[in-house]
């Protein structure tokens, strides 16, 4: 039984080692090396895969607040539509309402998914950048059951997080795609042509998307290991010696 609970902490070590190294290589920006995260009172509250799905979300979440910033540099016209008489300002409100995953306050009563796809129909008047990546945030949280930050009694669906991250494929496809009745771009992202090459909006989504699959894979192992790790206890099981 020490034996094989020597051998389950080194097994656990060389996990959170390569956790650690996927996650800095597919999160941070070229250029960056991997962020931690200060300590905190509720880390210890939290076990390794919590430290991920946390650390994870964070990351996330940065990603939509810069992808709010690269659409509305593309297309200004759209926080004008919210009011705003500069960037600076449709800038700090998208940041603070990304993290809590609000949607626009015309959009109230429509959820996840269902605020994508107003913000992708080309009869929508209003803020579109808005309404499509804070739906995005609203998708991603409502994946994770509602949270952004995670410990050891919270259950994540590791389904809910894959299906999130299939939208997020298709968020990304809508996006390069749907046009309107001119056929026109209903947002301007990627640029090819003309010895222009922008794919960084491509690029912030394929981040957010390995996350996602990363702790959907980790969650839906982290569960099958209950079962595993007990048989070996009973595999391994000696008794004391008495005398």
């Amino acid at each position: 039984m020490i034996i094989a609970g020597i051998w389950r902490q080194l097994a656990q070590g060389a996990l959170v080692v390569m956790l650690a190294l996927v996650l800095g290589a597919c999160a941070a920006p070229p250029g960056d090396g991997p962020q931690g995260e200060s300590f905190s009172a509720d880390q210890l509250m939290q076990h390794d895969i919590n430290r991920v799905q946390t650390l994870a979300m964070r990351d996330n979440m940065d990603s939509l607040v810069r992808l709010l910033e690269k659409l509305y540099r593309r297309n200004p016209g759209e926080w004008r539509k919210s009011g705003f008489t500069d960037l600076k300002s449709a800038l700090a409100q998208g940041d603070a309402r990304i993290r809590t995953g609000e949607v626009p306050k015309e959009l109230d009563g429509l959820q996840d998914i269902e605020v994508l796809s107003v913000a992708m129909d080309p009869r929508y008047p209003g803020d579109r950048v808005a309404a499509f990546v804070l739906g995005l945030s609203d998708m991603i949280i409502t994946a994770h059951g509602g949270r952004v930050r995670f410990h050891v009694t919270d259950s994540v669906d590791a389904q809910h997080v894959f299906n999130a991250a299939r939208n997020l494929e298709i968020a990304a496809w809508m996006l390069a795609s749907r046009r309107d009745a001119q056929g026109r771009p209903l947002l301007l992202s990627n640029e090819l042509g003309d010895g222009v090459a922008n794919l960084s909006f491509e690029r912030e989504f394929g981040r957010m998307i390995a996350r996602l699959d990363l702790v959907a894979e980790l969650q839906d192992e982290s569960v099958r290991r209950i079962g595993i790790n007990y048989l070996q206890g009973l595999l391994f099981f000696n008794f004391l010696p008495v005398r």
